[in-house]
């Protein structure tokens, strides 16, 4: 059995420019962002991000490191659209393959089946073959001769994640209402970094949550790093909620005002200084 801990920064270390890098969570609620952070504290860029978009990609994109954006929104969920993402959009900023959110998990298990794509119904008679015209149709080979979207497996170089609780192994859970699909974000990736609020002996994992909730297994990740308090400003319930004061500091501050007061120094600064109210 392999300890596999590591701090944010060991974890960043380890991804390259260039790279296609999954971020889970789903909108504002579960996005692994001390892990975020310290990857904009790198000089990785030009990434292709694959995300049920959040404050994640907002970042992202607001500091010039997304090359191209696979997704099916950018929400902070009490904020429809994400503002950053948005002003990064307009001013074409990257690339974007914006997918149905059916189409968008059927690329993911495809991934982590490691096949090229898997049919889906979702798409067909909508704009999103328009939007994306490298999508391609498939016809059943069998009587009924239906016609599908070929979803393309959304393959990853690594993945970003973050959950309430995992072992040192690598093995984690959530205690929260949903699992945002974080188990395949990793299966579909090459390296999986897994970041939880604490880092428990293997046997707690059993108490609590239910064996459901053991939702990512140690064979698919890569490192483990503990990061109390490591999804905020996004709720990782039920540790904590939403920041809501926070997020609405952070969509109405221009970025670079934002990056100067929360992202110039290292985590625990991020920490005192969005403590500080507003």
């Amino acid at each position: 059995m392999t300890d596999k801990t590591m701090t944010a920064e060991e974890a960043v270390s380890r991804l390259e420019s260039g790279m296609t890098l999954g971020i889970g969570g789903w909108g504002s609620r579960r996005k692994p962002m001390a892990l975020v952070r310290a990857l904009l504290r790198s000089d990785v860029t030009d990434l292709t991000v694959v995300s049920y978009g959040g404050p994640d990609v907002g970042m992202l994109a607001a500091a010039g490191r997304i090359r191209k954006l696979v997704a099916a929104f950018a929400t902070l969920d009490s904020i429809p659209l994400e503002p950053h993402y948005r002003a990064a959009r307009e001013r074409g900023a990257f690339e974007l393959m914006e997918v149905d959110e059916a189409m968008f998990l059927w690329g993911l298990r495809a991934a982590a089946a490691r096949l090229p794509f898997l049919p889906v119904r979702a798409g067909l008679g909508s704009d999103v073959m328009r939007v994306n015209p490298a999508l391609r149709t498939v016809t059943s080979p069998y009587d009924d001769g239906e016609t599908f979207v070929a979803m393309p497996a959304l393959r990853l170089d690594a993945a970003l994640v973050h959950v309430n609780r995992s072992d040192r192994l690598g093995n984690g859970q959530y205690l929260g209402p949903d699992p945002y699909f974080d188990d395949l974000f990793c299966e579909a990736a090459d390296a999986a970094y897994v970041s939880c609020e604490r880092i428990v002996d293997t046997a707690e994992l059993s108490k609590g949550g239910g064996p459901q909730s053991l939702l990512i297994g140690r064979h698919v990740v890569t490192g483990v790093v503990e990061s109390p308090n490591g999804a905020h400003f996004t709720s990782c319930a039920p540790d904590y909620g939403r920041d809501e004061a926070f997020q609405k500091r952070y969509a109405t501050t221009p970025w670079e005002e934002f990056a100067e007061r929360y992202l110039s120094g290292d985590e625990q600064a991020y920490q005192a200084a969005a403590g500080e109210g507003v």
